[in-house]
């Protein structure tokens, strides 16, 4: 009797293991944060702190994998390096803005199939979100812009994109911003 209540208990534990979701490893998360810095640092040449601090990426059980980034679209001055800014300055500042988000939201639809074809094991049904927080300065004139962006697609989704060479790609990220 106390070896069924054994084999018993070591079958559900096997069991129990058996029907667990796949986890992400932090190795992994770790090579998806240093590709989506790589990519973001790259996006513009007049602008060497266009990353803000290291992205960090984290899966969950049963959700998917969730990477955050802070970016600054454009560096200005500070106030506390010459005489304050003109209007001239700050609408040139915003226009180099609006222009700048159209380009991160291509490069972060690129990073999404990137990062949901390197987490194998995420589950198909599960889904890849990268959430980019747009800095800004004090002075700046942040009207009707974003102060985040959020992608968001399953990863089966986003895998079948890209084996059909990125058609219905747009149709599978859901994209949202906050004000």
């Amino acid at each position: 009797m106390k070896s069924l209540s054994i084999f018993l208990l070591l079958a559900f534990a096997l069991g129990a293991t058996a029907g667990t979701l796949p986890r992400v490893g932090r190795a992994a998360l770790i090579a998806t944060e240093k590709s989506l810095d790589d990519r973001v640092t790259r996006l513009w040449d007049d602008n060497p702190f266009v990353l803000i601090g290291a992205t960090r990426g984290v899966y969950l059980d049963g959700y998917g994998a969730v990477l955050t980034a802070e970016v600054n679209l454009f560096t200005g001055r500070t106030l506390m390096m010459g005489p304050p800014l003109t209007k001239e300055e700050i609408a040139r500042y915003r226009q180099k803005r609006i222009e700048r988000l159209p380009q991160l939201k291509q490069a972060m639809r690129q990073a999404l199939v990137a990062t949901a074809a390197s987490l194998d094991p995420i589950p198909p049904e599960e889904d890849v979100v990268i959430v980019i927080f747009l800095s800004h300065y004090s002075w700046e004139d942040v009207s009707g812009l974003p102060v985040q962006v959020t992608l968001q697609a399953k990863k089966k989704r986003l895998l079948d994109a890209q084996r059909a060479g990125g058609a219905g790609l747009d149709q599978a990220i859901s994209i949202s911003e906050n004000y």
